[in-house]
C-alpha cells in the first residue's frame, strides 16, 4: 500500500496552535534564562520503545516555525517498523529554538507513532482474512487528519473524515425517522449518485429491512459472532458489512473470521497508548 505523506499545509497549523499554547505570554522564559541566544546544539529524537513510526513532519515543521535555518535530517520513513533505540531524526540549530521545539515535536510524534503502532497490532491480529480495519471519528478534536494518517502509517484504512463526505446513519438518526428502512430511503433520497449510504443495525430484522433498501454498506453494531455469521450469509456480498463496538486486540480475529469486510475500531485513536520518544543531546 502506497502511503502518501501530509502535506505541509495540513500539519503546520496545528503545529503552529500547539506552539502558541505551549509559549503563553512570554515566551520559553527556562531557555532565555539559561541558554545563550547564539548557542548552537545538536539532539536526536529516538524510540525508548520500539514502534511504528508516524508523523516525523512535525520534527521538521516544530523546528522550522522556531529556527528556518535549522537541519534536520529524518533518518527513518514513516510506516517502517523500529527497535527501541532507533534514531528517528538529528536536528542542529538554535539551541533556544530545539528545546523550545522539543515537547511540541514530542507529543505530536509520539501520539501519531502510538496510532500507527496500535493499528498495526490490530492488522496483525487479522492476518490472512480478508477483513480491512479501519478507524473512526473518535479522535482528538484538531488532529482528525494527522491521527488517520497514523492509522494509515499502521496498516489500516481510514472511515469516513467528517460527517460531510459520507451517510453514516445511527441508531438515533432510525428513531428520529421511524424505522431503518424510512431512514434509508430518505438517505438515498437526498445523496447525490457520489455519496454512499451506510446505516447502522442492531439487529438481524434490522438487517433484513435495511437490505430491502440497498444501501451501501450495513454497520452491524455489537452483534454476537454467531449473528454475524448468520449475517454474512444472509448477505452473500451483496453489500459491504462492517462490524463494530467493543472490538477488542482479543477479539477482532474472530470477528474477522465470520467473514465481515470491515471491522471499525474506535480504540485505534481514542486509547492509543503514546510511544515513548526523547529528545537527547549529542556531545560536541
Amino acid at each position: 500500500m502506497s502511503l502518501e505523506p501530509l502535506p505541509d499545509l495540513l500539519i503546520a497549523p496545528v503545529i503552529r496552535a500547539a506552539l502558541t499554547e505551549d509559549l503563553g505570554r512570554a515566551g520559553d522564559i527556562t531557555g532565555m534564562a539559561c541558554i545563550p541566544a547564539d548557542a548552537r546544539l545538536t539532539a536526536d529524537f529516538a524510540c525508548r520503545r520500539g514502534g511504528v513510526v508516524a508523523g516525523l513532519s512535525c520534527i521538521r515543521l516544530t523546528l522550522a516555525e522556531l529556527d528556518p535555518s535549522a537541519a534536520c535530517d529524518l533518518l527513518t520513513a514513516d510506516g517502517v517498523v523500529v527497535p527501541a533505540g532507533t534514531t528517528l531524526a538529528r536536528v542542529s540549530g538554535n539551541a533556544r529554538a530545539i528545546l523550545t521545539a522539543e515537547r511540541t515535536a514530542l507529543n505530536l510524534l509520539g501520539r501519531l507513532c502510538g496510532i500507527a503502532t496500535l493499528t498495526q497490532d490490530y492488522v496483525d491480529a487479522v492476518a490472512g482474512t480478508k477483513v480491512k480495519i479501519t478507524d473512526t471519528r473518535k479522535t482528538t478534536p484538531g488532529l482528525r487528519a494527522l491521527e488517520k494518517y497514523a492509522v494509515r502509517c499502521g496498516g489500516g484504512v481510514n472511515h469516513r473524515f467528517g460527517l460531510d463526505d459520507a451517510i453514516l446513519i445511527k441508531d438515533n438518526h432510525v428513531a428520529a425517522c421511524g424505522s431503518v428502512g424510512e431512514a434509508v430511503r430518505r438517505a438515498k433520497a437526498f445523496a447525490g449518485h457520489l455519496v454512499k449510504v451506510e446505516v447502522e443495525v442492531d439487529s438481524l430484522v434490522q438487517l433484513q429491512e435495511a437490505l430491502a433498501h440497498a444501501p451501501d454498506v450495513i454497520m452491524l453494531d455489537n452483534f454476537s459472532l454467531a449473528d454475524l455469521r448468520e449475517a454474512v450469509q444472509t448477505v452473500d456480498g451483496r453489500v459491504t458489512l462492517e462490524a463494530s463496538g467493543g472490538v477488542t486486540l482479543e477479539t477482532v480475529r474472530a470477528i474477522a473470521e465470520t467473514g465481515v469486510d470491515v471491522i471499525s475500531v474506535g480504540a485505534l485513536t481514542h486509547s492509543a497508548r503514546v510511544l515513548d520518544i526523547g529528545l537527547d543531546a549529542v556531545g560536541n
